[in-house]
């Protein structure tokens, strides 16, 4: 039997067919699930993703002018200049084109401290590039699809520039981060980026995103991640994710703290208190969120330990009380997330399992005993009802997920 085309198979194939050039540079970059550790990457937490199968791949060349020509093979053919402003692009290129300025700002401001060659007057000029994209990663199924055309797009600009500047997977991150903040518009962390620059082949990765250290953690070989996709769809700029955050910022700030990594249960008391005084800060809704972060915070920390032990009903009791904590406190589950979460917790085989992104509609993903995969997705089919109330474009679909690769330059 024939495997099916990769991405990276697919961009290649799409890009010699317009552009009549079998050899171009190839980079690809994987979405990624969150094991556990939600929310709390903003406060300076832990969190613990894997890298997944599916990527997203870039074939391209270089061209002489600083334009970009590119075809997707999912939403058509988009061009802009690297010199206009990158919110005056429309549509998925923004990404593409707000890499560009982040990355020539992360270039030229290593140049001031002398680790790079500028051009004159200071300048790093990116070339443009002709090129083609395909994607594996299912869109708006919290699996981070924007993180990597992010981290790809990255790779592919400072490889075909020639920098001498290694980018090291902080930068990656930190890049795409820019580009999420400061173009797209959404105040999200750096989660996404890191797992997709930095994921390894059978493991998790421990993300301390205060020092955006990392520790590689063996995936226990006797289970599977499953993602759960409910085909339900939200979008995060126009959704509560910025109130969770700054309700977070202001609450740390009532206990002195930089952020919520510093606090304890102990802080709860002492938070109720102080919200007393902020007329802009609601003691119960802060309590509640700040108890998430620091439970969650623990919850991962402990499941490190437990699947470094192999010891999954452990892990999977973790899961549990991270959609418990997720749903009653930090107030980002939603009905379809509730119903496929409870549907897969009542089929043989599975440990556990939770809402997993940024909540309110998407995914969900259980941890599975692997030699009962198979039976696991047939039943959770058969269990799932889709609630009235959070209509879904596509139906429930489920990604058996190994501990992947992260991104790299297929072809140079």
């Amino acid at each position: 039997m024939t495997a099916n085309p990769t991405a990276a198979d697919r961009a290649s194939a799409t890009f010699l067919s317009i552009f009549d050039d079998s050899a171009p540079v190839l980079v690809q970059a994987p979405g990624r699930v969150n094991v556990i550790g939600e929310h709390t990457d903003y406060n300076d937490g832990f969190v613990l993703p894997i890298a997944l199968p599916f990527t997203t791949a870039i074939a391209a060349r270089p061209r002489p002018d600083r334009r970009v020509v590119v075809e997707s093979e999912g939403f058509g053919r988009a061009e802009f200049r690297i010199d206009d402003e990158p919110r005056s692009t429309e549509g998925w290129a923004r990404y593409l084109h707000g890499v560009a300025w982040a990355l020539t700002e992360h270039l030229e401001a290593r140049a001031d401290t002398g680790s790079d060659d500028p051009g004159p007057g200071g300048r790093i000029d990116l070339p443009g590039w002709d090129g083609a994209i395909a994607t594996d990663i299912p869109a708006g199924a919290s699996l981070s699809s924007s993180a990597a055309i992010e981290v790809a797009a990255t790779l592919l600009f400072h490889h075909l520039a020639g920098s001498t500047v290694e980018l090291s997977v902080p930068d990656l991150a930190r890049i795409g981060q820019r580009v999420e903040n400061e173009v797209m518009g959404l105040p999200s962390g750096l989660l996404d980026q890191l797992a997709s620059a930095g994921g390894r082949a059978g493991h998790a990765t421990l993300i301390d995103c205060r020092d955006l250290s990392t520790r590689a953690v063996p995936f226990p070989s006797s289970a599977t991640i499953v993602v759960l996709d409910t085909g339900t769809r939200r979008e995060l700029v126009e959704s509560e994710y910025a109130d969770r955050q700054a309700t977070c910022a202001a609450a740390a700030r009532a206990l002195g703290l930089t952020s919520l990594r510093d606090a304890t249960l102990d802080d709860l008391d002492r938070l109720a208190a102080a919200a007393a005084d902020l007329p802009d800060l609601d003691p119960d809704v802060a309590l509640r969120r700040v108890r998430h972060v620091v439970t969650e915070n623990a919850r991962t920390l402990a499941a490190v330990e437990a699947m470094a032990a192999g010891e999954l009903g452990e892990l999977g009791r973790l899961m549990i009380d991270s959609h418990v904590s997720l749903r009653d406190d930090y107030e980002v589950s939603g009905p379809a997330l509730d119903a496929v979460v409870e549907a897969a917790l009542e089929c043989a085989g599975c440990y556990g399992a939770r809402m997993t992104g940024g909540g309110f509609a998407g995914g969900a993903i259980a941890l599975v005993a692997s030699d009962e995969v198979e039976s696991f997705c047939s039943d959770v089919t058969d269990r799932y009802v889709a609630p009235i109330n959070q209509p879904a474009v596509a139906p429930l679909r489920l990604y058996p997920t190994p501990p992947s690769a992260g991104a790299r330059v297929v072809r140079p």
